[in-house]
């Protein structure tokens, strides 16, 4: 529309301001108005009638002649102006528009490790996964409950061995990471997920992996010979569980099953640490549910690199069990529910531990009804809840021995 108008104006205007042996407007004429198109000159002079065309020797006709048709050149050349005035701006606007979505990319990667530990520091922290507590919280709930129920009925339990076994789960917890990420360190880089960690993008060299895995050892065995002998022996025999977790997803689609009797051993260690012994009636099916409750937490946890698995060959229970897998999960959900109210039964404990049962009951199924098992986001989101179920069954198992 705007070429158009222009168009017309520029005729009227070269039809009374140039003789039409002089100036000729060459067609088809809208090729003038886009010069962006337009490679071929959209007005020829007529050289004839400026013999004397030069700066020194021009008439008075001739330079408004002239004048004319730099302004017919300047009305020629309108749409491209116009292009090149819009495009610059829709390019800022893009290309602030991709600083702002790095910038929030990059503000939801940072970490408080980023923030204040110095950076020599920083990548022996990621690899012990300090900025995500949820393995540590999922390692000590166990722990929690054995030693809560190995307290005296009426009374508070130890809060040194809380402290104790909160140390131990934070180192226990970082040694496993690190054990994972030597021994799958090609592996990694093969993940979306993981390309990232230390080991895997090469800030740690595989023999700084192993002396930061030498000082966790030493600082766990340092608490591990704070507790009495049985304790002892039972959790030095853990190690070939953390030893041997990581290769499991090589061999079998049940690694999930391997976490579960290496995450949960503290379910037996609490109680030992007690009491200096175990009574299989009640810490065997707390250590069930807590195996049953990782196939929970875990196979949603898989899903998120099921492509990735495939692609690289490992295996999982999310690839096992596919479109079943809500089925699945239910199925341990209950398992898991029912063990831990058989351990209640039979460590007599008071009532108030079925009312925080029923409610941790509700937690897990709303996991398991409700994860979008096709988004990445959702499936993290879930996993990460289950440290209020574990918190909901502590506070069962608290409250009915304080009533004991």
């Amino acid at each position: 529309m705007t070429s158009t108008l222009i168009s017309r104006a520029s005729r009227r205007f070269l039809k009374y301001s140039f003789p039409s042996s002089s100036l000729s407007i060459q067609h088809p004429s809208p090729s003038i108005f886009n010069s962006l198109i337009s490679t071929e000159p959209s007005i020829s002079i007529n050289r004839n009638f400026y013999p004397s065309l030069g700066p020194f020797k021009q008439s008075h006709r001739q330079d408004s002649n002239f004048e004319s048709f730099k302004t017919v050149r300047s009305l020629s050349n309108f749409q491209l102006v116009q292009h090149i005035s819009t495009s610059p701006s829709s390019l800022k606007e893009g290309s602030k528009g991709n600083k702002d979505q790095s910038s929030n990319v990059s503000k939801a990667n940072v970490s408080w490790i980023d923030l204040y530990l110095p950076r020599q520091v920083q990548p022996y922290a990621q690899l012990a996964r300090l900025d995500k507590p949820i393995g540590t919280w999922l390692l000590l709930w166990p722990c929690m409950w054995s030693i809560t129920l190995a307290a005296i009925p009426g009374h508070l339990p130890d809060f040194k061995m809380f402290a104790l076994f909160g140390c131990g789960a934070l180192l226990l917890r970082g040694a496993g990471c690190t054990i994972n990420d030597l021994l799958d360190r090609d592996i990694d880089t093969k993940v979306e997920r993981t390309r990232s960690r230390p080991v895997a993008s090469g800030l740690l060299t595989p023999f700084q992996g192993l002396c930061f895995l030498g000082f966790q050892l030493t600082l766990g065995l340092g608490i591990l010979l704070q507790l009495n002998n049985y304790s002892r022996v039972l959790g030095a025999s853990s190690l070939l569980l953390v030893f041997s977790y990581p290769l499991m997803k090589r061999f079998t689609f049940w690694p999930q099953a391997f976490l579960g009797l290496t995450f949960n051993w503290g379910a037996l260690l609490g109680w030992a640490a007690i009491k200096g012994s175990l009574d299989p009636t009640i810490v065997l099916p707390l250590y069930a549910s807590g195996v049953f409750w990782t196939l929970v937490y875990d196979t949603i946890y898989a899903h998120q690199d099921k492509e990735d698995d495939l692609k690289v060959g490992v295996k999982s229970t999310a690839l096992r069990f596919g479109d079943f897998t809500k089925e699945w999960i239910t199925g341990f959900g209950i398992a898991c529910l029912g063990s831990l109210a058989l351990s209640g039964y039979n460590a007599e404990i008071g009532w108030p531990y079925y009312a925080f049962l029923a409610a941790a009951s509700g937690q897990l199924g709303w996991q398991i009804w409700t994860v979008d098992l096709s988004s990445r986001a959702d499936c993290n989101s879930k996993f990460n809840s289950n440290k209020w179920f574990g918190a909901i069954i502590f506070g069962g198992i608290l409250a009915g021995k304080l009533v004991s």
